[in-house]
Formats: C-alpha cells, structure tokens, sequence
C-alpha cells in the first residue's frame, strides 16, 4: 500500500519534467475531472509496484538469490557511506547536472533531453542512499552482487514492453512527441525510447530507497 502511494508523487516528478521536454501527453481521457484525476492517480499508483513486481518475478526465474541486504553490514569493515569519495562526489554532481539540464536549455532542445532525467536520479541518489545506510546498486556492485541490477534491468524492459501493448489498443491512452526516429515505432513508442525502459527502473529503486529513508528509521529490505 505504501509503494502504491508513493509511487503517485514519484511519477509526478516526471510528470514535470514532461512540462518541460515534451515527450508525451494524453488523449481520450474522461471530460470529466474527478474520474479524469481518479484514473491519473490509480495509473501512477501502479508505476512502482509494477517495476518491483516484474524484478522479484524474473529473480525468482533466474534463480537468483535475494540480494536486499543492508549494506552496512556490522561484519563488513568496508563503510560504503563516505561521500566524501571522489567517485560519489562526482556521481552526485553528475546527477544533479542531469536533472538540471532541462531547465537550462533552450526551448528547442529541451525535447532532446529526455536521456538525462531517465538517468538522473540514479546518480544523484544512490551513493546518498549509501551514505544514509539504506540499499545502494552501488553497494551491491562494490560487494559483487549483481543480481538486483540485473532483476531491475529485466523488469524495466519488461514492464516497458507490456505498457506500450496495453496503451497501443486502449482509447484513453498517451501518444509520443519524441524527435528522435518518432516514425520508427513499435506500438506507440519509437524504437530508441524502450532503452530508457531499464534505466528508469533503476531510477524506480533509488527514488524509493531514498525516499523510504527519509520517513522510515531503515525500513524493510527490498529483496529483487
């Protein structure tokens, strides 16, 4: 119930950014704007679950291990919360270029710069989850396990896959403005954009985590 809530407020961030590149919007809807609002709020509640839903089915069919450990582990001497480390330094830095980019171009260009937001958030939050003490992809890859990158990738194509079959056949659905290759399609999506699919999953995971860190004094492990 917690992931269906936040996951309202999460896809609005994107929501906004769309304000801005104008990469999609939405036709078909209900004139009228209780069930208009009703239908955003249950569609975006979905967001999250579905990402994370999607990475423990595959984890369970690749047979991989639950990798939600906390990577501050007591045994490990290894304390992955120091951002003082060039790498972390440079990885905020980068994200938080990323996220600002569209803001700060013209008008013409803004539309090109979806690839920063999808990837964003990644760089901006994950060495602060560390640093929080709560999961980090980083971590994960530090101590030689990769199953969750791999289970978030998998459910991000997955997931990306069954949302543009369901959106291509329904009346109220969204339509692409992309100016990348925006007549070579699949469905509704043109062919470059189901490679933004896997990294926003992955944005999914570090948004939650950060999120949860903050109204939560650690909270329940995510295991993908």
């Amino acid at each position: 119930m917690l992931l269906a809530l936040v996951s309202i407020p999460l896809w609005l961030l994107f929501e906004g950014y769309n304000r801005v590149i104008r990469n999609w919007h939405y036709v078909g809807l209900p004139e009228n704007p209780a069930l208009r609002y009703f239908g955003y709020a249950w569609s975006f509640a979905t967001i999250w679950p579905a990402i994370f839903v999607g990475a423990e089915l595959i984890g369970v069919l690749r047979g991989s291990r639950r990798s939600g450990t906390n990577p501050l582990d007591p045994h490990d001497p290894r304390d992955p919360r120091d951002l003082r480390s060039r790498q972390a330094v440079v990885s905020i830095a980068a994200g938080a270029a990323m996220l600002l980019s569209p803001f700060v171009v013209s008008s013409t260009v803004a539309p090109y710069m979806a690839a920063p937001v999808w990837l964003g958030f990644i760089f901006l939050l994950d060495p602060i989850n560390a640093r929080l003490g709560a999961e980090s992809l980083g971590a994960d890859l530090r101590d030689g396990r990769r199953d969750r990158l791999i289970n978030l990738i998998l459910s991000g194509f997955l997931c990306g896959v069954l949302w543009e079959v369901w959106n291509y056949w329904s009346r109220a659905k969204w339509h692409y403005t992309v100016p990348i290759m925006e007549n070579l399609k699949i469905f509704e999506m043109p062919v470059p954009g189901y490679f933004g699919f896997p990294p926003f999953a992955l944005e999914c995971f570090t948004m939650y985590v950060f999120t949860r860190r903050l109204f939560t004094r650690g909270g329940r492990a995510i295991g993908l």
